[in-house]
């Protein structure tokens, strides 16, 4: 699955380094991971990291730092992580193309 790549937007990035900063820690990455559970079969997980994994695949967008496991990756392959402001709050979202369906939160898909 080597060329399997993630895309983390702009303004995700904007976002993340905004994040990072407010930790102190400018050099903190965002990672994204998928779990069996949700209301649709699988869910997504975003947590801060300071360092990459041996089995961890690392996209770059504005030198802000994506790393998404080798596991999560099969069913991430083409997926776009944006940040997303609307009245009801903000969000990083997934457009994941493998995704067959999802819930109506968006942090749940099937395949």
């Amino acid at each position: 699955m080597n060329d399997a790549n993630v895309k983390l937007t702009e303004r995700a990035a904007k976002r993340v380094a905004e994040l990072a900063a407010a930790e102190g820690d400018r050099d903190l990455k965002l990672r994204l991971a998928v779990s069996g559970g949700g209301c649709s079969g699988f869910q997504y997980g975003f947590s801060f990291d300071e360092e990459a994994k041996v089995d961890d695949r690392v996209f770059e967008t504005g030198g802000v730092q994506l790393l998404v496991d080798e596991i999560s990756l099969e069913f991430l392959a083409g997926a776009e992580v944006d940040f997303v402001e609307e009245l009801i709050g903000s969000s990083f979202q997934v457009r994941n193309p493998q995704a067959a369906s999802s819930c109506g939160c968006g942090t749940s898909f099937a395949v």
